[in-house]
């Protein structure tokens, strides 16, 4: 047991024994743990997108944190490049424990206030496993699948009413996060179920369905800029401008869509900073599931309009430009790239003959564990391809440990690679065996990349 863990369990006990005796305390609130297998040396704590404080990791990947004036609400936690959601009151005493090889279901709460965190972390883990459930209800018709779901709402309200006599000292507050945790996830997948069912049964038109079938619009506020960073919240809200977009009759993967979508986004969404994120990621987002240098000219220019975030546009300006500089149907230009002996290679002389993907990364925007499983996958789809990895702005200490160290690289700050990496945001070059670029910007989280690979592959 490390010192300050030590000295925040002592401190639990001399508050409780200080609350029995009936003496006022400073209104400290603690916020500790032990992070196994940490990503970094430090722990930060957000308000909205806003840092509140940063914790240090100790020699034994510990941390104590403490908050004099801290005030009740949700916050979520960072750590490499995972996060977390965690509720704090006034007075709490909270520590975490996690392994980030499997970050959010080891993730445990322990101390005062560790009960309602421990509720909402099972809410979330119990939201992501309905995914696949989900994805199954979606071929039913629209009576049989709201039937389903408030079947499984009705349970949902039943826990928190349980959940409320037990506790009749929690805050309003509280009980409103937990309700959102436990019902906004459904409400979602109610907004989403016409294109989920649509795509599915690949209908070309918008399937109908009638006013009752969203029932829970009467229940819920979409304005609550507060949380909108809630996964909760944030999806039900992301879900209902799709639906909204999609019912317009614009189809999903279409440059109208994204260009209704954005103006939706701007027109829905009051608050600046939320609304300029959204942006951000609606633009991009869209981008990368095309997986491909085709840029959709509207959607761009609808988004330099609509956005106020001078920050944001200048990093889609950057995406923009590196999109321009690798050119599909040209032999791919020579750079070199770093090895994890710290030495340059070609990229000519890599893929010379072969076949090959060559994606660049960065731990910002994907975690190692998500790009592993989706090389892993690839690979054995494709045995004949080349699969390379590069790292965005490498050093040399740090790769993706479940591929191998043979086919990984890191771009050094004299690699003329950064000419198209201006961004540094993630991008996969397709290259034949003739050396030419069959696609030069492909992404590893798009649909599409299948068929692209796959045609490489018969090459």
């Amino acid at each position: 047991m490390t010192e300050r863990l030590s000295k925040l369990i002592a401190l639990l006990t001399l508050t409780a024994l200080i609350g029995c005796a009936g003496t006022s305390e400073k209104s400290m609130t603690y916020f500790g743990g032990k992070i196994i297998n940490p990503k970094s040396d430090f722990v930060v704590l957000y308000d909205n997108e806003v840092v509140l404080d940063t914790f240090y990791l100790d020699q034994n990947d510990a941390f104590l944190g403490e908050m004099p004036s801290l005030i009740e609400g949700l916050y979520y936690f960072k750590h490499g490049n995972e996060h977390q959601y965690i509720y704090l009151e006034p007075k709490d005493s909270v520590l975490i424990r996690l392994n980030t090889w499997d970050f959010d279901e080891s993730l445990v709460f322990s101390g005062k206030g560790a009960e309602r965190n421990n509720l909402l972390i099972d809410c979330f883990l119990e939201s992501e496993k309905e995914d696949k459930l989900f994805y199954k209800l979606y071929d039913l018709t629209p009576k049989e699948f709201k039937n389903k779901v408030d079947s499984i709402e009705e349970g949902r309200l039943a826990r928190l009413s349980e959940f409320e006599s037990k506790n009749p000292q929690e805050s309003e507050q509280f009980k409103n996060i937990l309700k959102i945790a436990l019902t906004y996830p459904l409400y979602a997948k109610v907004e989403s179920y016409p294109m989920a069912h649509s795509a599915k049964k690949q209908h070309e038109s918008h399937i109908e369905v009638n006013r009752s079938f969203y029932s829970h619009r009467d229940k819920v506020s979409l304005d609550n800029d507060s949380i909108m960073y809630f996964y909760a919240y944030r999806d039900l809200v992301l879900s209902h401008l799709y639906n909204k977009v999609n019912t317009a009759g614009h189809k999903l993967e279409s440059d109208e869509f994204t260009v209704s979508l954005l103006k939706t986004v701007a027109n829905e969404l009051k608050n600046e900073d939320t609304r300029n994120a959204i942006l951000r990621q609606t633009v991009i987002g869209h981008f990368y599931r095309k997986s491909s240098c085709n840029v959709n000219k509207d959607a761009f220019e609808t988004y330099f309009n609509l956005s106020t975030n001078e920050k944001d546009k200048n990093l889609v300006s950057s995406l923009l430009s590196d999109s321009k500089k690798v050119h599909k149907g040209k032999k791919i230009h020579n750079f070199h790239i770093t090895d994890y002996n710290k030495t340059d290679r070609s990229i000519k002389s890599l893929i010379k003959g072969k076949n090959s993907v060559v994606y660049f990364w960065n731990p910002s925007y994907s975690s190692k564990d998500y790009i592993a499983a989706r090389i892993i996958y690839l690979s054995r789809e494709y045995p004949s391809i080349e699969f390379i990895g590069i790292k965005i702005n490498g050093d040399g200490k740090d790769r993706i440990e479940k591929l191998d160290i043979k086919s990984q690289y890191y771009v050094s700050p004299k690699s003329e690679a950064n000419d198209f990496l201006s961004s540094k945001m993630p991008r996969t070059i397709l290259i034949n065996k003739k050396g030419v670029v069959t696609n030069g910007y492909a992404s590893l989280n798009s649909r599409n990349i299948y068929e692209q690979i796959a045609l490489l592959a018969k090459n």
